[in-house]
């Protein structure tokens, strides 16, 4: 069985620092301390920012190779210590063994997309003469690093979503500050480690665990370019709010739909769907949430998918037959316990699931949940998922669109037609035919539109928004 150490240090300019161990990081199954980790206060904060503002220079000079070769570096380190990774994720996040598996393969595609990516950072020859008055003159562009960015990630990818606010940091030249998420910082720690292995100029990154509170330190400094924040929506906007001048990239919440259309393959559709409910508790911004169900193969479905939830094996993350695992923590789990019996209380029918022992909540499935519900209207981040039935599609892809969120949605048509509907007519960031909206792959454009998040991730597109385009004009007399 792979061994934790009990203290982990922050990075701090590319170098371990253990000023404290004043973070205790529990197992989320069991409940104890499972190690401690040093904490940022607010100087150390100040000193990452600093010297990222000292490191911006000399990382804009590296050349492509030298990024590339970092993150190949990552690349190859990662896949070393894959079983020390998934394990470490299995332990902080309560993610279920297999499920961390996935999640460090995730990690390894992400930065072997930004070595690719490292070095086909192009711009365009523009021709300027588009009228007697620029005649003789030509222009070009390239793009340039950003500057200095802060990062903060979430807990429920602690792994891919980090890795998706550094690779592409690296792949362009820009140095960057991150705090990770509280409940699960080892993954990020572990990225420092490997990181501090390399060449890259001192003040390049600082990974620097810290509260909730020391967000407003990684936000309102004018000296960082860009911050990318992965977590609530509330937090989210509010960050932003708070940002000043500095470019924002917002991945946050969704309440993801799901529509089933009368031609589906229904042992195909239920596969996927309780995968994309229950997946690791449920907590996934794509997590399917909303199963908007054709009425002529409503009830069938319905009971294929109550059958299949109930054949979920629920217990320690560590145990490879386990599907779901614990929530994050017993607050969290109380708190979606309490959306439910809510939504029994106005009405709605209790399928399968709705007990609460700890941290642990049952695949939950509910049925006839009224709109006003706040387990409708919001982001449950757990494992329920609410069953409505329609006839029209243009009132399916109405009520996919009955939402705050709009991050992605998955649609099970055999029809052209109608997947190309739900691609003009659905606001939200991705549209996924034959599959779930929990469906992502790591160079994809991902993001969402309203309260969902501003701007996109995936590889080319942050490295993006991490650049600014740099205009030169040449006069030839």
């Amino acid at each position: 069985m792979t061994q934790l150490q009990s203290v982990y240090p922050l990075y701090l300019n590319n170098k371990a620092a253990q000023p404290n161990t004043d973070l205790a990081v529990t197992d989320k199954f069991t409940g104890e301390v499972a190690f401690r980790v040093a904490q940022a206060d607010a100087a150390t904060i100040n000193e990452g920012i600093a010297g990222a503002v000292r490191a911006a220079e000399p990382m804009a000079r590296l050349a492509a190779y030298e990024r590339q070769a970092v993150l190949q570096h990552c690349v190859d380190r990662f896949k070393q210590r894959f079983d020390e990774l998934a394990y470490a994720l299995c332990v902080e996040a309560g993610k279920p063994i297999k499920d961390a598996e996935g999640e460090v393969t995730r990690l390894i595609d992400t930065f072997r997309i930004a070595a690719e990516e490292s070095v086909r950072m192009t711009g365009e020859v523009q021709p300027l003469d588009i009228s007697p008055r620029a005649r003789g003159y030509q222009g070009m562009w390239k793009r340039v690093p950003i500057g200095p960015c802060s990062f903060i990630s979430p807990f429920n990818f602690p792994l891919n979503l980090a890795a998706h606010k550094i690779a592409p940091a690296i792949a362009v030249g820009c140095p960057f500050v991150m705090k990770p998420a509280s409940r699960t910082p080892l993954g990020a720690i572990i990225m420092g480690e490997i990181l501090a292995e390399t060449d890259l100029p001192e003040g390049a990154f600082s990974i620097l665990p810290a509260h909730r509170d020391g967000a407003d330190l990684f936000t309102e400094d004018d000296r960082l370019k860009l911050l990318s924040f992965t977590g609530s929506p509330g937090v989210g906007w509010d960050l932003k709010a708070k940002a000043g001048k500095k470019k924002v990239v917002l991945e946050l919440g969704g309440n993801a739909a799901v529509i089933v259309d009368h031609d589906a393959d229904l042992d195909d559709a239920v596969e996927r769907i309780i995968f994309g409910a229950f997946y690791q508790s449920g907590q996934s911004c794509i997590g399917v949430q909303r199963i908007i169900i054709h009425a002529d193969i409503y009830d069938r479905l319905r009971d294929m998918l109550v059958a299949r939830a109930a054949t979920l094996v629920a217990g320690d993350p560590k145990d490879r037959t386990t599907f779901i695992g614990p929530m994050i923590s017993e607050g969290e789990a109380r708190r979606l316990d309490g959306w439910v019996q809510d939504a029994v209380a106005r009405g709605a029918r209790l399928l399968c699931g709705g007990k609460r022992t700890g941290a642990m909540l049952e695949a939950t499935l509910l049925e006839n949940v009224s709109r006003d519900a706040t387990v409708y209207r919001e982001e449950a981040f757990g494992p329920v998922a609410m069953l409505s039935s329609f006839t029209d599609f243009d009132a399916a892809l109405d009520e996919v669109n009955d939402s705050k969120f709009g991050l992605q949605a998955g649609i099970f048509t055999r029809d052209l037609f109608k997947a190309l509907q739900a691609w003009d007519r659905l606001d939200v960031g991705g549209v996924v035919i034959g599959d779930v909206p929990s469906y992502r792959v790591d160079n994809m454009p991902y993001g969402g539109v309203k309260d969902s998040g501003l701007g996109r991730e995936g590889i080319r597109f942050a490295m993006e928004d991490m650049t600014e385009i740099r205009n030169l004009v040449i006069r030839r007399r």
